[in-house]
């Protein structure tokens, strides 16, 4: 992947006369959300450089941001092509926001902080319904993080037909350093989520080398397990998506259900 983006970025982009300047500066803006977003999340012992009460909410919309560039950049195309996959992406996007706002409320009831600061720097006390609301949250992220990286079950980014693509079908149009930017944003908004998903279960170890190297590892062996899932499992058919990520939608109100009540 690194290599592709090193090579991309030695070639020049090429621009359809019917693009407007939104089509030329959605990449830049879609890598500089993904940048953006990583600012608020700390990793290990290393303090985020944007934090406040409530960043959770900019972080979710700060990802959505990046979304929405990438979809207005496809219909400014004009394809057929790429507006079909702006809408697939568009509903995909509806389905899992709930999702991922109900899960960071989740979030915020069990610690009781808004901020990704307080709630991964103070250690909590774990019961059994506490460690049921935790692991139907992590599944819940796990989800969320194949939807917003566009990795099988719910897309394929190695298809090569247009009809059965999405975040690619939006791409189509896009060469050179733009496209580029775009394939490493994806990359940075997977890793990121990786990491988001394994600080949810590390607890804080008093040497940062061990408690850094221990993130690290669990953010490449989720590389590794997307991998496999994408060499044993075939993308979920478009008709059974929504119901799978409706499925999450019903998972997180349950997660936040089970904290609210116990």
């Amino acid at each position: 992947h690194i290599r592709n983006v090193r090579l991309l970025l030695r070639k020049g982009s090429v621009y359809s006369a019917t693009t407007t300047a939104l089509f030329r500066i959605a990449p830049a803006v879609y890598l500089g959300a993904a940048i953006v977003a990583m600012l608020f999340m700390p990793v290990a012992d290393l303090y985020p450089l944007i934090s406040f009460e409530g960043d959770m909410i900019c972080f979710a919309y700060t990802l959505a941001l990046a979304r929405t560039i990438l979809i207005l950049a496809a219909m400014d195309t004009g394809s057929s092509f790429e507006g079909m996959g702006a809408a697939r992406e568009a509903l995909y996007g509806a389905l899992i926001e709930p999702a991922l706002m109900i899960g960071f409320a989740t979030l915020a009831l069990f610690c009781g902080y808004t901020s990704f600061a307080d709630i991964f720097e103070h250690e909590q006390s774990f019961d059994l319904h506490l460690t049921i609301v935790m692991l139907l949250t992590a599944f819940l992220f796990v989800k969320i993080t194949f939807v917003e990286s566009g990795r099988v079950p719910v897309d394929d980014p190695r298809t090569h037909l247009e009809l059965t693509m999405i975040h690619e079908a939006m791409l189509l149009d896009v060469g050179g350093v733009d496209l580029a930017f775009a394939l490493y944003g994806a990359a940075l908004k997977f890793e990121l989520l990786a990491a988001f998903l394994v600080t949810m279960f590390v607890p804080q170890l008093s040497n940062p080398y061990l408690h850094l190297s221990v993130i690290l590892g669990g953010v490449a062996l989720i590389s590794i397990l997307t991998g496999v899932v994408e060499s044993i499992m075939a993308r979920v058919r478009f008709f059974k998506t929504p119901q799978m990520l409706l499925g999450a939608l019903l998972m997180a109100s349950l997660a936040v259900f089970f904290i609210a009540c116990f």
